[in-house]
């Protein structure tokens, strides 16, 4: 994983949110444009066949993770165990606010955020979209909604190869009146089962302030 450079996978998710802007048509619906040109409306009814499941388990920060890192961009911070991750201000890509490294091991997260609200359903599809643009074979595994800390958030599992490397991914998604988080961990696909007690509970440390 050392040679995975936090370039590769911000290619793959820094586009969700940044390379668009939102738009009001004449007939008063609210679209998102695409620098590429293609747009979608921000409020679109969901697909019926494409209903997320809602996971009843009501998920909370664990107890170990005492140390909060705060967003300067919206009202959200990460509480995290300081024993088991180390953490940075930005990474190779201005678009991630935090990258996160679980000590001496190969497992990584990065903290997106934005001052846009976009609507959870609207920001599955621009996630997967725009990680076939990197990696064709991008798909998402699992997806649900959860109840973390209090907040409704959108859970994706995604698989990708990049480089070379099969590569998986776990993230929450959310957004309110304030802006849009992405928090997104990042393993080798082979790791990912052993990690994921450490994924829950780093993701679970995703708190309103």
């Amino acid at each position: 994983m050392k040679t995975l450079t936090f370039t590769a996978i911000l290619l793959l998710f820094s586009g969700m949110l940044y390379s668009q802007v939102k738009a009001v048509t004449e007939t008063g619906d609210e679209v998102v444009l695409y620098k590429d040109g293609r747009w979608a409306y921000v409020n679109a009814p969901p697909d019926g066949n494409r209903e997320i499941a809602v996971n009843e388990t009501m998920f909370s920060k664990n107890a170990a993770s005492t140390f909060l890192v705060k967003s300067n961009k919206v009202n959200i911070g990460v509480w995290i165990n300081p024993k088991d991750w180390i953490f940075s201000k930005g990474a190779e890509n201005e678009d991630a606010e935090y990258s996160f490294q679980k000590r001496d091991d190969d497992l990584y997260a990065l903290l997106l955020t934005e001052k846009t609200p976009i609507p959870l359903e609207t920001l599955k599809d621009i996630a997967l979209e725009n990680a076939k643009k990197v990696a064709a074979d991008a798909m998402i595994t699992s997806e649900e909604y959860r109840n973390v800390n209090g907040l409704k958030i959108l859970m994706l599992k995604m698989s990708a190869t990049i480089q070379g490397i099969r590569i998986s991914y776990m993230g929450y998604y959310y957004s309110n009146a304030n802006g849009t988080i992405q928090f997104l961990t990042y393993t080798g696909e082979n790791l990912a089962e052993s990690f994921s007690p450490d994924i829950e509970n780093l993701l679970n440390g995703l708190a309103e302030l």
